[in-house]
């Protein structure tokens, strides 16, 4: 029996892409009036005392072992220790979706939702697939694509992951994509599209031009005005990091958020890739529709609570002080500049070899952003290839599937990259000898 609450969710966002496209888990889930939500009004309004939370207090603080904050002594106790809110830190949310409209001048004048703060990118693919993917209903994806993608749909939802061909004769393949999104909507059972995109993508380290982003743009428009409901994914995991100069600057988010009243777009990025903080564990979920209001923008955020709250609890306190404090550094973004400058250097170096070399095992993937590169591999198998890498030469790749070859330049020191790729081009060449 559907709890009263999930009913109430469910009819706050009746007529909007998010309440139609909801799974079947996604129906059913529900932010529960119970502890986090008693606690959160006694907080507000236990002027006297507040007995809800299950934290040590003393003087209202929270207490906090010397063993743990001598390693991270400028930050307070409640900032180290204390229970995350389900959603996040508010002043880091907010501080977030500033930096979105600095990041997306496109977002100007444009209505979105608060970020959520989960636990990770990959946790909030894992969530949106909770809300909208199930047995009844697929997610579209490139080919190739990052491993996990298929992990958490095909494995942990028990759906699909049917996908669209990347690339075609060195660009982005838009026949591919647009022929996908129709056929998926003719397959479903409620014409309805959920799709993933991912750019820079894993494991190809691609970005669509200016102009490639405005046909995906308008295959995703021309396809909602077919009367298709649609949910983009937008997997900014990599976001700004593009390193050639025709490259569409912004995340297809900016474009997507309010293109159609049948188009859902999500964004979900956050500081793991953005600013070099990997094993901060700290991603952000952003939804937008055309014509959303902020009732509904507040219920599907619930839902999306209620996965939380039922999984993790909360994403992690720590890193989200320590990444607020870190987005108020004026130095930040030269901080970051000096990287992303490793980053270029090392993909000018591997621009380089690859264009210089030739085998007829190995085709590069276009690739001018991102962490990695990858080959597409020709009458040898990719994971033949990893193993004869790692035993014969002591150099780890990764094998993406039988034909997919990724390797990631971001962490080969310069003097490392023409010994790396010399031997994949020779280890390629002799399995076709």
């Amino acid at each position: 029996m559907l709890n009263p609450l999930a009913a109430e969710l469910n009819e706050t966002l009746a007529g909007t892409v998010a309440g139609s496209l909801l799974s079947d888990l996604g129906t059913r889930i529900y932010f529960p009036k119970g502890i986090i939500a008693q606690s959160a009004e006694a907080k507000k309004f236990g002027k006297t005392a507040n007995a809800t939370i299950g934290t040590t207090l003393i003087g209202g603080k929270p207490v906090i072992l010397e063993a743990v904050h001598k390693f991270a002594p400028s930050l307070t106790a409640g900032e180290l220790v204390a229970y995350a809110p389900t959603a996040g830190n508010p002043e880091l949310r907010a501080v977030w979706k500033e930096k979105l409209f600095q990041k997306n001048p496109g977002l100007k004048g444009k209505s979105f939702s608060l970020p959520v703060v989960v636990p990770g990118l990959t946790a909030g693919i894992s969530f949106l697939s909770d809300l909208f993917v199930d047995e009844k209903h697929t997610l579209l994806a490139a080919d190739p694509s990052w491993d996990n993608y298929a992990l958490i749909v095909e494995t942990r939802r028990n759906s699909r992951l049917n996908q669209f061909s990347m690339f075609s004769d060195g660009k982005f393949d838009i026949e591919s994509f647009k022929k996908a999104l129709s056929d998926e909507a003719e397959k479903s059972c409620d014409n309805s599209v959920r799709v993933i995109l991912n750019f820079p993508q894993n494991p190809s380290g691609y970005s669509p031009s200016t102009s490639e982003a405005a046909a995906i743009v308008e295959a995703v428009r021309a396809q909602a005005e077919r009367g298709t409901k649609i949910v983009v994914w937008n997997d900014d995991a990599y976001f700004g990091l593009n390193y050639e100069e025709d490259i569409y600057p912004q995340s297809l988010f900016a474009e997507l958020c309010d293109i159609h009243e049948n188009v859902l777009a999500v964004k979900i990025d956050g500081p793991t890739k953005e600013d070099f903080a990997w094993g901060f564990r700290n991603g952000f979920l952003t939804f937008g529709q055309k014509g959303m209001t902020e009732e509904q923008y507040d219920a599907i955020i619930k839902k999306l609570m209620g996965l939380i709250r039922s999984s993790v609890s909360c994403s992690t306190t720590p890193s989200q002080s320590m990444m607020l404090k870190a987005i108020s550094d004026p130095s930040l973004e030269s901080q970051k500049k000096a990287y992303r400058d490793v980053l270029e250097k090392r993909y000018r170096i591997v621009r380089k070899f690859v264009n210089n070399h030739k085998s007829d095992a190995l085709e590069p993937l276009p690739f001018n952003s991102g962490y990695f590169m990858s080959f597409k591999l020709k009458g040898i198998d990719s994971e033949t290839l990893r193993l004869k890498l790692l035993n014969e030469r002591g150099i780890g790749t990764i094998s993406i599937d039988s034909s997919t070859l990724r390797v990631a330049f971001s962490s080969l020191d310069e003097d490392k990259i023409e010994t790396v790729y010399a031997a994949v081009y020779e280890e390629a060449d002799n399995l076709v000898k």
